[in-house]
Order: structure tokens, then C-alpha cells, then sequence
């Protein structure tokens, strides 16, 4: 492979890892798109482009910053990045990233298990275990075989969405149009609309720990910008997407009452038979892809900060012990938390998030892209 094909091939590469973070359980399902956006009105079809764009120039900045200056686990990352102000803010991004690591995975045990108990009628309990057994496999190999996984993982699903959204938003256009004139004489406020957007792209920039071990991938720190840009794009238009399908039954009156919005829409649209077991995969898949994702950063951040402190160098290619307990350590505590079906408190919590992420991670970002000029002071 060529230098320039394989610059090309990283950067794709880690923009198919944030699609692959952003998209969970909750994005598959449905509930994350209807829950921020759809019962919003007419506006979301276009606050999906505000919020990846918004999320798109934070996490650019951030790898940006990250492969500059050669600081790959989040830790040091944080440490160079709050300079002076290090002691506070990384502590509290500890603080912040252990309750996303309590959140997100645990949703994706949940989602997971769930939906694999329902289409194998294995005991939810096993199905959890399953799941968490593979989330633990991937997590422990290392960031390399993650961003592998990602792309797979993102072919498949992207693939799969097409399959199931596009004969669906086709057949039901007409029914999208009825919507469409319904939500805008309810004339739903825009404000509220842009409010509920803001949330969804700031509880997701805690997701920066999870990028800064891939910077390491790009040949030089302008690349950083490149991806995400193709990131942002791929992430909105499939937000898009959704929106539109959530829009074929949105005037259902049984639509108030789903948790799973998307599979409401297959079993009322066509090749139900054919796309409930294909959309129940997809959940799977993006549950699977979102806590891989995160487990593997808490793996790369526990093991990077036990490294430097007992002077070891970290060998290249090996797995340490360090690393499967970590990687165990993590699986469990998320494994544990699903068993408690919080899934109604869990997704209030992405919230709470939102507003923990705004002190910690969204006004300093803001400071110091003005103080340093885009890090070129």
C-alpha cells in the first residue's frame, strides 16, 4: 500500500470509530434520535448537521492536538492539554469518564442482551454474558484490532441500515409528508428543538478519551481535520436517515408508547419478517461497537498510567496482564449494572452528562481554542 493510500486508509479508518462510538444501542434502536430530535418537529431534520458539526470541531481539535503533540492515552492527553490548570480539570475528566464508563457500556449490555435473548430466546443473563464476553475479547487486543473491528462494524451496520431505512422511508413517503405538514402546523418551538440538540452533541465530547489513542494513526496533525469532516458527514446523513423512518409512524398513536422506535417501524413497514431479525442485528452490532470502543480507552489509560509509574516500558505487540485485568475489571462493573435494568435512569443520565460535560470539557475546549489560536500560538 501506498503512503498516501495509507494516510487515506487512517483517516477513514478513525472516522468509521467515532461513527462506530456514536453509534450505541440507543442510536440503533431508535430512542436516542426520537428521544432528541424527532419529538422536536420539523427541526430535526436539519439539527442532526448542527450537532455532528458541532461534535466534529471538538474531536478534530482534540486529535489535532493529541498527535501534535504525541500524547495518545487521556491522561497525559488531558495533563498537556489543561497545562497549569491539570491538576483540577484532568481529575475532574477522570471524574466525568468514569460515570460515561458506568453509562454508555452498560447500555450496550442491556441493549445487547436484550435484543440477542429476544431473537435467540436465550436467558437475558446469558445473553448479557455473551455479549460482555465479546466486548472483553476485542477490548483487550488493543486500539489496532479496534479500529479494525470499527471498520467492519461500520460497513455492516451502515449496510444494514440502508437494507432496512431506505424501502421503508420509500414506501412511506407519503406517510413522511403527512408528518412533515402535521409537525409544522404544531409549530413546535425552535429554541427547544436547538436546546435538545446542544444535549446530544455535549454528552457526547466525552468521547474524546476514546479518540486520542487513534491520533497516533494519522501521518501528520492535519489529518485529524480531514476525518472528522468525514466523520461529521457520515454521522449526520445516517441521523438523517433515521429521522426520516422514525417519521413513517410518528403519527401512529402506539408510537408514544415504543422504547424501540426503529423496530416499531419495520414491524409496521415492509419485509417485516425479513427486517426485525436484520434491525435487532444492527442493535446488537452498534451496542457491541460503542462499548468496545470505550472499554478499550479505560484498557489503554489504566495500563499507559501503571506503566509510567513503575518505569516499565510498554512493549509493542503484547498483551499484559495489566491489560486483561483492566479490560475484566471494566466488563464486569458493566456487566453488574445492566443486571439492574436501569435503562429508563441510565438514558436520563446522558443528560446529566451533558451538563457535567459543559464545565469540564466544553468551556475549557472554547478557552483554549481563542487563548492558543487553534493550537497555533
Amino acid at each position: 500500500m501506498s503512503k498516501k493510500n495509507k494516510a487515506g486508509s487512517m483517516i477513514l479508518g478513525v472516522a468509521f470509530v467515532w461513527f462506530t462510538t456514536h453509534f450505541g444501542g440507543g442510536f440503533a434502536s431508535g430512542a436516542q434520535i426520537y428521544s432528541y430530535y424527532v419529538r422536536y418537529g420539523i427541526w430535526s431534520l436539519f439539527l442532526p448537521l448542527f450537532a455532528m458539526a458541532y461534535n466534529g470541531v471538538f474531536f478534530a481539535y482534540c486529535l489535532y492536538f493529541a498527535r501534535k503533540h504525541e500524547v495518545y492515552d487521556y491522561r497525559s492527553y488531558n495533563n498537556a492539554f489543561y497545562g497549569r490548570f491539570a491538576p483540577l480539570f484532568s481529575n475532574l475528566f477522570e471524574l466525568l469518564y468514569l460515570c460515561v464508563m458506568c453509562v454508555a457500556p452498560a447500555v450496550a449490555f442491556a441493549t445487547g442482551g436484550a435484543t440477542l435473548s429476544t431473537l435467540t430466546s436465550l436467558p437475558y443473563l446469558l445473553s448479557t454474558f455473551v455479549i460482555g464476553a465479546f466486548i472483553f475479547v476485542v477490548s483487550v487486543f488493543g486500539t489496532d484490532l479496534v479500529r479494525k473491528v470499527a471498520s467492519v462494524l461500520s460497513i455492516c451496520i451502515i449496510a444494514g441500515l440502508l437494507i432496512v431505512y431506505v424501502p421503508n422511508i420509500i414506501a412511506g413517503a407519503g406517510k413522511i409528508g403527512d408528518t412533515v405538514n402535521a409537525m409544522k402546523t404544531a409549530d413546535l418551538p425552535f429554541g427547544k428543538a436547538l436546546y435538545a440538540a446542544f444535549l446530544y452533541g455535549t454528552f457526547q465530547l466525552a468521547n474524546v478519551a476514546v479518540f486520542v489513542q487513534h491520533a497516533k494513526s494519522f501521518e501528520k496533525p492535519q489529518d485529524a481535520g480531514k476525518s472528522m469532516a468525514v466523520g461529521a458527514v457520515l454521522n449526520a446523513l445516517l441521523m438523517i436517515m433515521v429521522v426520516l423512518g422514525i417519521m413513517t409512524v410518528y403519527q401512529n398513536p402506539e408510537m408514544s408508547q415504543q422504547s424501540v422506535p426503529t423496530l416499531f417501524m419495520v414491524q409496521q413497514g415492509v419485509g417485516s419478517k425479513f427486517m426485525t431479525p436484520l434491525i435487532s442485528v444492527l442493535i446488537i452490532l452498534g451496542a457491541v461497537s460503542t462499548a468496545v470502543n470505550m472499554v478499550a480507552a479505560m484498557v489503554k489509560r489504566i495500563h499507559a498510567g501503571l506503566a509510567k509509574r513503575s518505569g516499565k516500558p510498554e512493549t509493542a505487540g503484547s498483551i499484559s496482564r495489566t491489560q486483561i485485568l483492566a479490560a475484566l475489571a471494566c466488563c464486569i462493573a458493566d456487566f453488574l449494572i445492566a443486571q439492574l435494568g436501569l435503562l429508563t435512569l441510565i438514558q436520563k443520565a446522558y443528560s446529566i452528562l451533558a451538563y457535567l460535560a459543559i464545565p469540564v470539557i466544553l468551556v475549557p475546549y472554547v478557552v483554549h481554542m481563542i487563548a492558543t489560536r487553534f493550537d497555533t500560538k
